[in-house]
């Protein structure tokens, strides 16, 4: 049995539903130049589950302040922000944990301090992960969002320049995605959190591409399972494409990610690229209806 499917094991599936909904069918089609995808959740699984790590993590630092709600209540405000700021770098929700922490009557520890006790727990849950895939013992196919090889194989045929933003840290994007086999679609335009996370940003990055290339927004497409990347294309005109994977299922819709990245502003949301044809045509304007 595939490994993701091995860890997955006893969760209740349902029929994957393939689909492409669009949910504003206005805009501009057809333009498209570059195409910036986000990493996990969206191209990959390695780290699925990350939020599983993250949020315990939080709800027990901020269970020992002073001035703490109930657990239940606790939970909900770790996943509201957790959520709020997934697609930015990893440090920017560690930083909202010491403002949470100090708000509480409790003594906040370096943002960098929490980053890095996250880091080592969600490295105890993937790193059989990785082992597996650079051990050449799990295929890439078994970590990669359903159709995730072939919308890239669509858009480079149609000589669209492939961008990959991530908040995860940039070596650590790249070295997933070079397990993956993916880097032969981006090549140098991989980016990731940095030491000096005010240097880089997918706000930032999407300005850059947009304008070191002479480009206009419709000139843009994005891909992604977050806020962040959904909203700050729409702010320079771009499309967005919500990506709402049932990431440990590995089928259907997330609909708790749908509802979110719809309000983020998404144009267009598939629970994968499994239908990445019907994807494709309907976004160069080839067919009306999907």
């Amino acid at each position: 049995m595939a490994l993701l499917a091995q860890e997955t094991a006893g969760v209740c599936r349902r029929e994957a539903a393939l689909s492409v909904e669009v949910i504003d069918s206005n805009v501009p089609r057809g333009r498209f130049r570059s195409a910036l995808f986000d990493f996990d959740g969206t191209l990959s699984l390695v780290r699925e589950g990350w939020q599983g790590v993250m949020v315990p993590m939080m709800v027990e630092t901020l269970l020992e302040t002073p001035r703490h709600e109930s657990r239940e209540r606790i939970e909900e405000i770790v996943t509201d922000f957790v959520t709020e700021l997934t697609g930015e770098q990893t440090i920017y929700q560690m930083m909202r944990l010491a403002e949470e922490v100090e708000r509480r009557g409790g003594q906040e520890r370096d943002p960098v301090e929490y980053k890095r006790e996250y880091l080592a727990r969600l490295w105890d849950r993937i790193e059989g992960r990785v082992a597996a895939l650079e051990g050449g013992r799990a295929a890439p196919e078994e970590f990669l969002v359903g159709g995730a090889r072939g919308i890239l194989e669509a858009l480079k045929e149609r000589g669209v320049e492939l961008y990959l933003a991530s908040g995860t840290d940039q070596d650590d994007v790249v070295r997933e995605a070079n397990s993956l086999g993916l880097t032969r679609y981006f090549g140098e335009r991989i980016f990731g959190a940095r030491e000096r996370y005010w240097e880089f940003s997918k706000e930032k990055l999407i300005a850059q591409i947009v304008g070191e290339h002479g480009m206009e927004g419709p000139d843009l497409v994005t891909f992604g399972d977050g806020y962040v990347e959904i909203e700050q294309t729409k702010r320079v005109g771009g499309v967005a494409v919500g990506v709402v994977s049932d990431e440990a299922r590995r089928e259907g819709v997330d609909e708790w990610k749908r509802e979110r990245l719809i309000r983020a502003g998404a144009d267009v949301i598939v629970p994968d690229f499994r239908e990445h044809r019907k994807l494709v045509s309907y976004l160069w304007g080839e067919v009306e209806e999907v």
